[in-house]
Parts: structure tokens; C-alpha cells; sequence
């Protein structure tokens, strides 16, 4: 599949990547949301960001706000087996296969020759979790980066540090985790390509509106530490946990 122009394209049917480029050069980077349908804060963060009229300062940035419609529709994890979907977990059928009868794995396919061709610095997916992180639970993931490799990528500590300068409740502390899981997309990527990979979780026990900020924020952190969108501005309104209102 050849580099996209800058635009709207279909990656698949009703599976939409938004390419923005920048008149200054720099890396490109990857966010994407809605791999799994029922961690819906991420794609409202992307829309919005969109809406607002994201646009990147430097290099390359594609977005893609909801990964499987399907299941996104069905506010489930996987979407239910209809016409050629099959119910798979999106997620876990990478790199996955153009000649697929499923349509979970042929999309996955599409999704890694886009990575491919585009070569990413960082591929950013927008997940959210029911179970809040702590160090002694596995798995739990709720407010914390994700990555699969050691040493730990030098942003996830950055960003994690800016994360808790701005969200000051203990409650909403967020921290770095390493959980390789080497089926899921991301460390498929990771392994391909040798790129930066991170999986951001917000814990689901927050009001959606303090989900929403807080996937945006990480999105505005980790496109300025990488030099594409540099924040000279103030970043959304920080919501009430309790209530969800801005504050």
C-alpha cells in the first residue's frame, strides 16, 4: 500500500485514518482508538481533538479514532459476529492476513502494511480498563502507560511525570507499567518496526468526561515531547473527578 496523501482516506469500510502533515519536517507518529469497542474515552478524545482542528507543527501525524466500528457500535470489546465479522478480539490478530475470511484479521492486516509503509516513531493506542493499576494486581492497568520492552522508553517516564503534575488527586495518579503481551498489536508493531509503542489506560471508575481530558492530555504530552505539536497553550480544562465538570 503506498504512503498516504495528506487527507481523509478508508483504511477498510467505515475504518477512517485522518493524515495530517506538517509544513516542517520531523517524525510521524500513530494514535489510534477503538481496537476494543466498550473503551470509548479514547475515541472521543480523538474526535474532539479533530474537530478542534488538530494539526501537527512538525512531521507527520495519523490519526485513526475508531479502530473496529463494529464492535464500537455494540459498545463491546469485540463486536458481535455479523456478515464477515467474526467476533474476534481485534487486537490479538495481528499481523493478520489480506486473505482472510474474517474480517477482523484482513482489517488487521491493512492496519500493518499502513504502519509499514509509514514507519512510525511512536504508535500511541487509546485503551481504558476496569481495574485501577496496582503494583501487586496483575493484570491491572487502569491510569497507567503501557509498554513492552525494556528498557522503559524515555517519553512514558516523561509523560507520566507531566501526567501527575496536572492530575493532583491521589486517586488519579497515573505510573508507568511494563506488561509485554506479545500477541497484542502494539508489540506486534514493536517488534516489525523498533518503534516507540505505548498503550495508554484510563481507569473506567472516573466519570467519562475525566476520561475523555485525560486521553486527550496524554495525546497533547506525548505529540510534544515528540516535537510534532509543541504545547504553547493550556491544555483542556481539568475535570472534577466526582462530577465530571470542568474546573
Amino acid at each position: 500500500m503506498p504512503r498516504l496523501d495528506s487527507g481523509y482516506h478508508e483504511l477498510s469500510e467505515n475504518v477512517r485514518v485522518h493524515v495530517l502533515d506538517a509544513p516542517q519536517p520531523g517524525p510521524t507518529v500513530l494514535v489510534q482508538a477503538g481496537i476494543h469497542g466498550d473503551e470509548v474515552a479514547g475515541v472521543h478524545a480523538l474526535e474532539e481533538l479533530l474537530e478542534a482542528r488538530l494539526r501537527p507543527r512538525a512531521g507527520r501525524l495519523l490519526v485513526v479514532p475508531v479502530m473496529n466500528p463494529a464492535a464500537y457500535r455494540a459498545r463491546q470489546r469485540a463486536c458481535p459476529p455479523e456478515g464477515d465479522w467474526a467476533g474476534l478480539d481485534l487486537n490479538r490478530q495481528f499481523p493478520g492476513d489480506a486473505s482472510a475470511p474474517e474480517r477482523e484479521r484482513r482489517l488487521a492486516r491493512r492496519f500493518m502494511d499502513l504502519v509499514l509503509d509509514e514507519q512510525p516513531a511512536l504508535v500511541c493506542t487509546l485503551h481504558e480498563s476496569h481495574k485501577r493499576y496496582h503494583p501487586e494486581v496483575r493484570p491491572s492497568f487502569g491510569q497507567t502507560l503501557v509498554y513492552g520492552v525494556e528498557p522503559m522508553p524515555a517519553v512514558v517516564g516523561r509523560v507520566v511525570d507531566r501526567l501527575n503534575g496536572r492530575w493532583t488527586d491521589e486517586a488519579e495518579r497515573w505510573a508507568p507499567q511494563h506488561y509485554p503481551v506479545a500477541t497484542s498489536s502494539t508489540e506486534v508493531i514493536v517488534e516489525a518496526l523498533g518503534c516507540v509503542g505505548i498503550c495508554v489506560e484510563t481507569w473506567m471508575g472516573f466519570p467519562l468526561p475525566t476520561r475523555v481530558a485525560m486521553q486527550r492530555d496524554v495525546v497533547r504530552l506525548l505529540l510534544d515531547d515528540f516535537g510534532v505539536l509543541p504545547i504553547d497553550e493550556p491544555l483542556s480544562p481539568r475535570r472534577d473527578r466526582a462530577s465530571g465538570a470542568s474546573s
